[in-house]
């Protein structure tokens, strides 16, 4: 995701000292645009980046940001002028930069093995040449990065729902109750064909959503929040009735359904929450 952003909205200069470790994935990035007091009003944003001559200070945080202290990149969010959105400017901040620190790791219901942290800026000094893109057009960037980042979230719930899918159906192929296999039970073969239904439909919207992404079409940033809400809700929907299919031994660590219910859970609200979703899809909808 940040690589994309430095390719798309980066200069020559930042394209060649970054990319190719980006993308080989000698370093790592993350993207920080949340704070601890503005998650879906981003435009609220208040971490400054004061210019002090050739160099800028920033001061702030960000929060539940992933992979933060494991990664080397960071692209952050600023704001380098007025409220609201026009005042947000885009910058790179290398992970051994003086005055950048780290919160505490953070205790998620799933996710485990990446770690998320709030990301602090104190008095943290950057050259002026760490900007990606021009002044005000950060929110922008931001948002951008976002359309393929939906896309990516709706894939990870697709991946976790279609897996769970599988073992559901496997499950209930050698279980038995009152004296034969749970598949053949009618009830759960009709929940299992509105599984499968909600898999379809979710793949295909993904699908079409990347496609007007990759063709840069108009239709893409409101394709890319329908597949992101499709998705993430169905597909949890998916993973969640897998698990009641398993009874008590889904709610086991042993059995990898409960995983798959606590990971595919947050991206209901990751990269926008589906509240969200629903008013960029709505404003779309009725535009005359």
């Amino acid at each position: 995701m940040v690589a994309w952003m430095i390719n798309k909205f980066g200069n020559e200069e930042q394209k060649q000292s970054l990319l190719q470790e980006l993308i080989s994935m000698e370093k790592l990035a993350s993207y920080c645009l949340t704070e601890p007091g503005s998650g879906s009003d981003a435009a609220a944003l208040l971490t400054s980046a004061v210019k002090d001559g050739d160099q800028y200070v920033l001061n702030g945080s960000k929060a539940f940001i992933s992979g933060a202290s494991a990664t080397d990149v960071y692209l952050v969010m600023v704001r380098t002028g007025d409220h609201g959105p026009k005042g947000i400017s885009t910058v790179i901040v290398e992970r051994d930069t003086p005055g950048l620190s780290f919160g505490k790791v953070e205790d998620k219901l799933g996710w485990k093995s990446q770690p998320t942290r709030i990301v602090n800026f104190e008095d943290c000094v950057i050259p002026i040449t760490n900007q990606i893109g021009p002044d005000g057009v950060g929110f922008n960037i931001a948002m951008a990065g976002l359309n393929g980042g939906r896309i990516n979230i709706a894939s990870t719930s697709l991946g976790g729902a279609q897996k769970s899918y599988e073992l559901a159906k496997d499950h209930l192929g050698v279980r038995k109750a009152f004296g034969k296999e749970l598949i053949n039970n009618q009830y759960l073969q009709f929940k299992m064909a509105e599984m499968a239904t909600r898999l379809v439909s979710s793949r295909l919207i993904v699908r079409e959503a990347a496609r007007a992404l990759d063709n840069q079409l108009p239709s893409a940033p409101a394709l890319c929040a329908m597949a992101k809400l499709h998705a993430t809700d169905n597909c949890f929907d998916v993973c969640n009735d897998a698990l009641q299919m398993f009874g008590g031994y889904g709610y086991l660590r042993d059995y990898p359904v409960q995983q798959f219910v606590r990971d595919v859970r947050v991206n209901q609200i990751l990269e926008g929450t589906n509240e969200i979703m629903r008013m960029l899809v709505a404003r779309n909808a009725l535009k005359s």
